[in-house]
């Protein structure tokens, strides 16, 4: 029986020490990394908007479409198979948290389902798989798919507290464990790829699997087989035996150490993630959209066209910065979150839902994958249902609004007030947002507003009282006061045009920009242009003094914006009137080209905010 939980916070990383004491006395103590934020149960969050749109078209029109008997289970019934992946597990991890979200019924049913046919297929030894017994194991990814398996089913438990799939994750587990010290121990020669590749997401599901177990071998294995917190590597740039630069893979791994060291507080475990956000944010390891990357692996070119932005990347990259927000309570990490999620996530899927793709390219053609299974579709969905999650946070007798989106918010502070939060707002089209307090009884807290860096002169006032006016972007800005039911904040995030300037491969140009919006051309819409290529788009000069206010454009999504300009066809012209009258899309417009143009004068260009080199 536990005891006693003693927390000790200081500063941005805080030590959690827990006692456990029972019949025989002291147990068991553990030192860990504590968190600056908590985030709240997707259970307890409503959300509208475009992230609510992308949350239900999501569910309807991709989830609830698939075929889930022949494309996702008809291998794990024949186990005949000596390498491939499906993504079951991620498949029951996304239905586990969408049915956690909407509570509806269809979404509960084929959870149920899902789970249902895993425990009907799980032989005596624990094994879950596709595989042919002398290539479980061995064969390519087979591990990669158990360990999904496992936090699939840990979801289940997490939020239904079904403890059949605990069980079933627990049997899973052990079988890895007991399998481990048979893999040929030159493994990854043999398979050219390296171990942390192959396995990805084994680790944080037997972080979890512990925590949900109270079974420390979980935990261990990630610490001594695995050596989690000695994992040490270097951003490895370009496709090359091993795939060392895998970034969906280093990514995972460091979001397993990240969830290590909330267990274990060893600081080692931090270095990795420190060094991939200084790559991506400091040495033009990510292009303006947020993606990263070619063909799956880490570049610093800012080659924008092709295989850009693995949608695993992605959402592995929005799953490290939640994690770090969390830890260590900085604004930036959620610039970065809105940045990705509006731009690159969001063009990863068709307007209506349906199809995802597997690379977003800034430039040129854009593809959809032609299943639903393998791991970019089943990670896309995934990622869309830890949405609600990132909305709002709480910390000790504070509450935190990260994204801006009409949402819905039930949270409780650490002295036990329980406040309803809501956002009433057109964001992002418009930067107003209305934040409407409803604490249970009146009671003093303090309200943090992200204030996205890219906005320069951000105002905030309640019931209509300014608080404070010209407030630098770039932090959290709190305001702290006894609330009462139906106290409103008002917080004003001017929007205007940013001309962001191009970074190596794209130096010489600007891409068009408009809060966390960053804007495309689709030659279909400018018919003038209609036949050109990237490349020719790319030579288009914009007239900077042609920018006026947003046009509406419900075509990519309801609510949306455009962007009405007038630009100069490359010639020898001096002309100081433009040729062209173009109209830019939002980047999730799925028939976009193009995002960089010249200009004459590049005095009004500015740094990308987000992405600065040193």
């Amino acid at each position: 029986m536990i005891k006693a939980v003693c927390l000790i916070r200081k500063l941005n990383l805080c030590a959690l020490l827990v006692i456990v004491v029972g019949s025989g006395g002291l147990l068991l103590t553990r030192v860990g990394g504590a968190e600056e934020l908590s985030g709240l149960d997707m259970r307890k969050v409503k959300v509208g908007g475009e992230i609510g749109r992308r949350i239900d078209i999501t569910v309807k029109n991709n989830l609830l479409k698939l075929d889930i008997d022949n494309d996702f289970l008809k291998r794990f019934r024949e186990r005949n198979r000596k390498n491939g992946y499906i993504g079951l597990g991620k498949t029951i991890d996304c239905a586990v948290r969408f049915a956690a979200y909407t509570n509806d019924k269809d979404v509960l049913a084929l959870k149920k389902y899902l789970v249902d046919e895993v425990i009907k297929v799980q032989e005596a030894d624990g094994y879950v798989g596709m595989m042919v017994p002398d290539k479980r194991m061995i064969g390519m990814w087979d591990i990669h798919e158990m360990g999904y398996l496992v936090n699939g089913l840990v979801s289940d438990y997490e939020f239904f507290q079904e403890s059949r799939s605990l069980e079933a994750a627990g049997k899973l587990a052990d079988y890895i464990i007991g399998q481990w010290s048979k893999l040929p121990p030159d493994w990854d020669k043999q398979t050219k790829i390296s171990t942390h590749v192959s396995v990805t997401g084994l680790e944080r599901a037997f972080v979890r699997l512990g925590r949900e177990t109270g079974e420390s071998k979980y935990r261990d294995f990630c610490i001594k087989e695995r050596a989690l917190p000695e994992w040490d590597l270097d951003i490895v740039i370009g496709r090359r035996p091993r795939i060392d630069g895998h970034i969906y893979a280093y990514l995972c791994r460091t979001l397993g150490q990240l969830e290590l060291f909330r267990d274990v507080g060893d600081r080692r475990l931090l270095k990795q993630a420190d060094r991939a956000l200084d790559f991506m944010c400091r040495q033009d390891g990510c292009c303006i959209t947020g993606g990263c990357g070619q063909w799956e692996i880490w570049t610093d070119d800012q080659d924008t066209r092709g295989e850009l932005a693995e949608t695993c990347a992605t959402a592995y990259q929005i799953r490290v910065y939640d994690s770090l927000l969390r830890l260590r309570g900085e604004s930036n990490y959620g610039d970065l979150m809105e940045r990705t999620i509006y731009n690159t996530l969001f063009a990863a899927q068709s307007p209506d839902g349906r199809k995802i793709r597997y690379y977003t390219a800034a430039e040129g053609e854009r593809k959809y994958h032609p299943g639903d299974a393998y791991c970019c579709p089943c990670n896309y969905r995934r990622i869309i249902s830890d949405l609600p999650t990132f909305i709002y946070y709480v910390s000790d007798d504070d509450v935190v609004v990260n994204l801006y989106t009409p949402s819905r918010g039930e949270m409780e502070l650490e002295d036990g007030v329980k406040v309803i939060m809501r956002q009433e707002t057109e964001y992002p089209s418009s930067g107003k947002v209305e934040v409407v307090v409803e604490p249970e009884q009146a009671a003093k807290f303090g309200v943090l507003l992200r204030i996205p860096k890219w906005c320069k002169d951000a105002r905030v006032a309640v019931n209509g009282e300014m608080i404070k006016e010209s407030i630098e972007g770039g932090e959290f800005f709190e305001v702290e006061r006894k609330w009462n039911k139906g106290d409103r904040i008002t917080l004003d995030l001017p929007m205007d045009w940013r001309l962001v300037k191009g970074r190596k491969r794209q130096a010489g140009r600007v891409a068009v920009m408009r809060g966390p919006l960053l804007f495309c051309l689709n030659p279909d819409q400018n018919k003038e242009i209609s036949s050109w290529d990237g490349v020719d788009l790319g030579k288009i000069t914009l007239d900077d003094k042609s920018l006026g206010e947003p046009i509406k454009d419900d075509t990519i999504r309801p609510g949306g914006i455009a962007c009405a300009v007038e630009a100069f066809k490359p010639s020898h012209s001096l002309s100081t009137k433009g040729d062209l009258k173009l109209v830019l899309t939002e980047f999730t417009d799925p028939n976009g080209k193009d995002i960089y143009f010249r200009l004459r004068d590049f005095k009004g260009a500015v740094d990308d905010e987000l992405f600065m080199s040193h």
